[in-house]
């Protein structure tokens, strides 16, 4: 029972790759000390990360982080539909 219940938490990939890149692949594996699929798996997760990483990173220009900044020391007085919005939030809040 032990193995089917960990059967079914392993999911399986498959990719098509020239018998080249392959070759390749299993070398660095081999200099690692890992299996072709440790390797590969590694390899591909720890880019995953960095990849999501870059994209959820938020990056400003010189004048978008000085006007940022500007902004949080220097609020803006709040204009009419941040007023009303404010109002409706108290409404929805206290109801």
């Amino acid at each position: 029972m032990a193995a089917a219940s960990r059967q079914k938490s392993i999911a399986r990939l498959e990719a098509r790759i020239s018998p080249e890149t392959k070759a390749l692949l299993q070398k660095a594996a081999d200099l690692e000390g890992r299996t072709l699929t440790d390797f590969v798996v590694a390899s591909v997760q720890r880019e995953a990360y960095k990849v999501i990483e870059q994209h959820q990173r938020l990056k400003l220009s010189i004048e978008d982080s000085e006007a940022f900044a500007e902004a949080l020391l220097n609020p803006p007085e709040p204009n009419h539909a941040l007023k009303a919005a404010a109002r409706q939030h108290r409404q929805v809040i206290s109801a």
